[in-house]
């Protein structure tokens, strides 16, 4: 529901819940409202805990309209235009995501990783849930051995099942199926525009998967990082503007995207950060080359931060 038409509600909430209220008698009909706290709310047969008008709507608002994961995010942090933060997204309306070399997207999920925030959010979606990403390597394996179809890839299997059976029942009860987008795009062309509508002509339900390549290309604050190829070879611009790059590492793990190289003779694209440090996407054969998998996961939009802002030192944490 659009955010203008709950305001309204929320504004009128007063003529339809609160009934009588206890400042000498006044009775309270559906055209009128208060929004002062000094007046009592007779809250003994409405269920409510508040004594005041305005506390009244805001609990029962919140009733109505319980505050996703997503809205805690967009309610505490800053949208920003440049550097490292929040941005709205400007291909995809009512999503944001983060990016530059360090934002403050760090969430602890799966305390099975030894409780450290190894995760860091990629966006926030339109329906309030928020995608995850795991920012070390969980395996190195193959992308597949014969395909470059993802609904029946190896490292689709691996995912969905060694890896997502293992996890806590509490865990996988905070991670919903998800619609990711499988799409092939094509290499050495900057339309970033094309190349999402590419990815999205073909899609997959599912736990877990990996980035996309133009979620990885977004991830940088770098506006001239628009490519689906090399950014610029031996330019360190793209990889330094990008927290998805993983810079201790700048000679070790390359790792898979999602996305396939449609006129490439279908091989898949990776993030590539052997014998260089640019970090720009490229492609190989999924089935002649090992590198590392970096789980990506949807989580619930009723799953409640209860900690944290989201800092590497303080990372969000998760009830």
């Amino acid at each position: 529901m659009k955010e203008k038409t709950k305001e309204f509600l929320k504004k009128y909430l007063i003529g339809f819940i609160l009934g009588v209220v206890s400042a000498g008698t006044i009775i309270v009909y559906a055209e009128t409202y208060f929004l002062s706290n000094d007046v009592t709310y007779d809250n003994s047969s409405s269920g409510l805990s508040s004594t005041n008008v305005q506390g009244a709507i805001d609990e029962l608002y919140g009733v109505c309209f319980p505050k996703t994961i997503g809205d805690t995010i967009l309610d505490n942090t800053d949208i920003v235009i440049s550097g490292d933060g929040l941005y709205k997204d400007e291909y995809e309306s009512c999503r944001y995501l983060y990016k530059g070399t360090d934002p403050n997207n760090y969430i602890t999920f799966n305390e099975s990783d030894d409780g450290k925030a190894g995760w860091r959010i990629i966006s926030v979606e339109c329906d309030g849930t928020i995608k995850i990403m795991k920012y070390e390597s969980e395996t190195t394996i193959y992308w597949d051995n014969g395909s470059t179809d993802w609904s029946i890839a190896n490292i689709n299997s691996y995912l969905n099942n060694s890896y997502y059976n293992v996890l806590s029942s509490n865990v996988q009860n905070q991670i919903v199926t998800a619609t990711y987008n499988i799409g092939t795009v094509t290499y050495e062309n900057s339309d970033m525009k094309s190349q999402i509508n590419d990815e999205k002509g073909k899609t997959w339900n599912g736990k877990v998967a990996l980035v996309t390549l133009s979620e990885y290309i977004r991830a940088s604050s770098n506006q001239t990082c628009n490519t689906f190829s090399y950014y610029s070879k031996n330019d360190y611009k793209c990889s330094g503007s990008n927290w998805m790059y993983p810079y201790e590492t700048y000679y070790n793990g390359s790792w898979w995207t999602l996305s396939q190289c449609y006129d490439q003779d279908r091989n898949s694209f990776f993030v590539g950060t052997v014998d260089k440090k640019s970090g720009e996407p490229d492609y190989a054969n999924p089935w002649g080359a090992t590198f590392d998998v970096r789980p990506v996961v949807t989580l619930s939009s009723d799953v409640k931060i209860i900690g944290g802002d989201g800092s590497k030192n303080n990372p969000y944490t998760l009830e």
